[in-house]
């Protein structure tokens, strides 16, 4: 028998299992022990799962080590795993607060998209923490994205992608921590935005699969946005992805460069700061404790 403790926490409804790394000893596939952990019936149930170790040559992100105080992998409930994650990573943070494990007001995580910056700035209730966090810079180039767009583009804006048979969207793609292409819309209930995330997040244009941000902007200072993410399918919010959609309704010239981002779990603020780096301010809450008790995950 595997037994584990994991430490279950969300932000805005985005539900993510905390691990440290120690706790894997046993897991022989860590794909497999993801995919069981994270499943809603058979598992905890989670939209992904957080590893949390302290930082070493072997786990820091592009030799930048000595700038991390923990590291934290990110994986999506189908076993791959992600560059980033704000929502997951937040709770991340929350957990080592909670736990004892750090009590300085900064902390630096380092993650597969490099170093992050999470600053606490108030603790507004048991088991319950806000974070600002340096997420990190967009970068708009078709190449960085990845995207294959045939000739290379500096910027993916206004861009049609053809997603089906004479069916086309209107796009702009960005590299957010993660792939993301967000498409503006007037109105959620008139678009098919679940079965346009599924036919987007796969599309051959994107090597690496795409998180998918619809988008509605309600005036320069609030967007409202749904998410089908890569590798989990609808979430109720997602860090990354309000930071994409914030700076795409900034690209287009719809929004201010600070950003309110409602999403069906709930708020997040967003601010694109004048030398590019991306600020998120959110919260993330303990939801419960437990034990995993299945049988040892073999490859």
């Amino acid at each position: 028998m595997t037994n584990m403790r994991f430490t279950k926490l969300h932000g805005y409804g985005n539900d993510y299992i905390i691990i440290e790394a120690g706790q894997l000893a046993g897991v022989d596939s860590l794909g497999e022990f993801v995919r069981r952990i994270c499943h809603r019936h058979y598992g905890a149930g989670a939209d992904g799962v957080a590893l949390i170790d302290k930082v070493s040559s072997d786990n820091a992100s592009d030799g930048e080590s000595v700038l991390g105080d923990f590291a934290v992998r990110i994986f999506n409930p189908d076993g791959s795993e992600a560059a980033m994650s704000g929502n997951g990573t937040r709770c991340a943070a929350a957990y080592l607060y909670h736990q004892k494990l750090w009590s300085a007001e900064e902390l630096r995580l380092a993650t597969r998209a490099g170093i992050k910056l999470y600053r606490l700035r108030e603790q507004p209730g048991e088991g319950r923490y806000r974070f600002e966090a340096e997420i990190g810079k967009p970068l708009f180039d078709s190449a960085s994205i990845p995207m294959l767009t045939g000739e290379p583009l500096p910027q993916v804006k206004n861009y049609p992608l053809a997603v089906g048979e004479g069916e086309t969207v209107t796009i702009t793609a960005l590299q957010m921590c993660n792939p993301n292409c967000c498409v503006l819309v007037e109105d959620f209930s008139a678009v098919d935005w679940r079965r346009l995330g599924s036919l987007i997040e796969p599309h051959r244009q994107f090597p690496e699969r795409t998180n998918v941000e619809f988008i509605i902007v309600r005036d320069r200072q609030h967007i409202e946005a749904r998410v089908w993410e890569r590798g989990v399918g609808e979430t109720l919010s997602s860090g990354t992805g309000a930071c994409a959609a914030a700076v795409a309704a900034t690209l287009n010239d719809l929004t201010g460069r600070r950003v309110r981002v409602e999403m069906l779990g709930g708020l997040l603020e967003v601010e694109w700061r004048d030398d590019g780096e991306v600020l998120l301010t959110g919260t993330a809450e303990i939801i419960y404790t437990g034990e995993w008790r299945a049988e040892k995950v073999k490859g």
